[in-house]
């Protein structure tokens, strides 16, 4: 299997000193991230995972940088993964120049959202958001054919594709070989969660990508009628809720030629030992699978 880091976990390195970075410890490709920050949060210059980044790359500007960051991969030898962006379907003007930067530098994915979030709320409707994403999807795909890019739904709380059936649902409207989907565990531990001997083999061949990384539960302050309110916190991998030798053990059975990118977001651990430890559990548990 592959593995890659995604970029927005490493927002104080360049290009060179994160493709350098991955390379000695062991990892294949880097998910690069594209998304667009304020003039306010770049003045500051104060790099952080969801602000700033040293390697200060959007869809407007990674067409431009394309050739500098293709000469990075090259010589170290690192694929890129996809596009991390954080766009919805429904920016068409957003999406084309992420999708002709995604060209320029090589990257065969690029992660899309649906039209709107969904946390629940009063005048929040499913099945309108749902008819949007599958049109605004449609779009982008008509943008993307012939470029062998393919468009990416991330399972992800907050949306209407928190689990693998609700991703699939959009994403059968189209051609395995135009969406694809990012099973990713860290996010459904707290919602979407599906078995995994089911959720991976149903997705088959629009399983494109995975994201893992890790959280745990634990007990918060109860609520005025004695609720407990559950909360969660990052940690290793081998410590949290989800499974991963399970999910291993499915992505070989069928077959998986993907990347696995592990996504460690935890501010209080240094980053070369979270992404050390992270490809060494998950090779350990490779090795292990008969």
């Amino acid at each position: 299997m592959k593995y890659s880091v995604t970029s927005v976990c490493l927002p104080a390195m360049d290009m060179a000193a994160q493709c350098s970075f991955l390379k000695r410890l062991g990892y294949d490709g880097i998910e690069l991230r594209a998304r667009r920050i304020s003039d306010e949060v770049r003045a500051k210059a104060e790099p952080s995972c969801w602000g700033y980044h040293v390697n200060d790359v959007t869809p407007e500007n990674l067409a431009e940088k394309a050739p500098e960051l293709r000469r990075i991969l090259d010589d170290t030898g690192i694929g890129i993964a996809g596009l991390a962006t954080n766009m919805s379907c429904l920016d068409i003007e957003q999406f084309k120049h992420a999708l002709e930067g995604a060209v320029a530098v090589g990257a065969p994915l690029i992660r899309l959202g649906a039209a709107a979030g969904f946390g629940g709320k009063d005048g929040e409707n499913y099945k309108a958001i749902y008819g949007e994403t599958v049109a605004g999807f449609a779009r982008c795909i008509d943008l993307c054919r012939g470029t062998g890019v393919k468009v990416i739904i991330e399972m992800h709380g907050g949306t209407i594709h928190p689990s693998a059936s609700l991703a699939y649902r959009i994403a059968s409207n189209f051609s395995p070989s135009e969406v694809g989907i990012i099973y990713d565990p860290q996010n459904m531990v707290r919602d979407g969660f599906e078995t995994v001997a089911i959720a991976i083999p149903f997705l088959g061949d629009y399983l494109a990508h995975c994201h893992f990384g890790a959280h745990r539960p634990f007990a918060g302050e109860p609520d005025e009628n004695g609720t407990v309110q559950w909360k969660w916190e990052g940690c290793r991998m081998c410590e949290g809720l989800f499974h991963f030798p399970t999910a291993m053990k499915w992505l070989k059975k069928i077959n998986y030629k993907g990347y696995i990118t592990i996504e460690d977001f935890r501010a209080n651990v240094p980053v070369e030992e979270k992404f050390s430890d992270g490809i060494q559990y998950l090779k350990k548990i490779e090795a292990s699978l008969p």
